[in-house]
This record gives structure tokens, sequence and C-alpha cells, in this order.
């Protein structure tokens, strides 16, 4: 019997820290694009304003801010929602931020990630 116990020790050893190897590296992934909730509810919000108020337009809409997380860290997503939200504004800050070359390519690039969102969920 001790044998028996030794050896399910020993093959359950490397199972383990293959386990730990796998959450240690998959975690600096999973949160390096983390939006916060309150973030995500937001777009989903706004996504379903736009598209219909039923529950596949939910998920539908809760699929496309996951793609728009894999593909766009939080920092740049936050800086690209500034940006259009300034695009609308009147008179020469409005006029800045539309003309700023840097701050429209973050756009186009969000809008692409949109797109390509768009292509997975609906």
């Amino acid at each position: 019997m001790r044998h028996n116990n030794k050896m399910r020790h020993a093959t359950s050893r490397p199972a383990a820290f293959a386990l730990l190897a796998g959450l240690l590296f998959a975690a600096p992934l999973a949160m390096a694009n983390d939006y916060p909730t309150s973030t995500r509810v937001d777009y989903v919000l706004g996504c379903m304003a736009a598209n219909g108020q039923n529950h596949l337009v939910m998920q539908q809409c809760s699929c496309s801010i996951d793609v728009i997380a894999e593909l766009i860290p939080y920092e740049e997503y936050e800086s690209v929602e500034t940006v259009m939200r300034m695009n609308d504004q009147r008179g020469e800050l409005g006029v800045l931020f539309r003309t700023e070359r840097g701050l429209q390519d973050q756009v186009r690039q969000f809008r692409s990630a949109q797109a390509e969102a768009d292509l997975r969920c609906f």
C-alpha cells in the first residue's frame, strides 16, 4: 500500500506543477486587457440601444466588448473613448481632436476592432 501512495504522489506532482505554471502564465494575459465591469456594461447598454433591446442582442453586444478587450488594451480604449467624445465638440478643441493624426489613428484602430467584433459576434 505504501508503495502505491508514493507512486500516486509522484505522478500528481508534475500535473500540479503544470497547472500552477499555466495559472501563473495565464493570469497576466487575462489581466492585461481586463476592462472594469462598469465599462463593459456601459458598452453593452450603448450597443443594445443601437441594435435592439433583447436577449440575443445583449449576448452579441457582450461578445463584442469581449473581442474589443482582446484586441485593444483598456488604457487605449479609454483614450479612444475620450477622443470620440471630443470629436463632437465645437470650436478649437474639437478641431484639435479631429485633426490630430495620432488620435485619429487610435480611432481607426478602435473602429477596426469593432468591425472584427461585428464579424465574430453579429
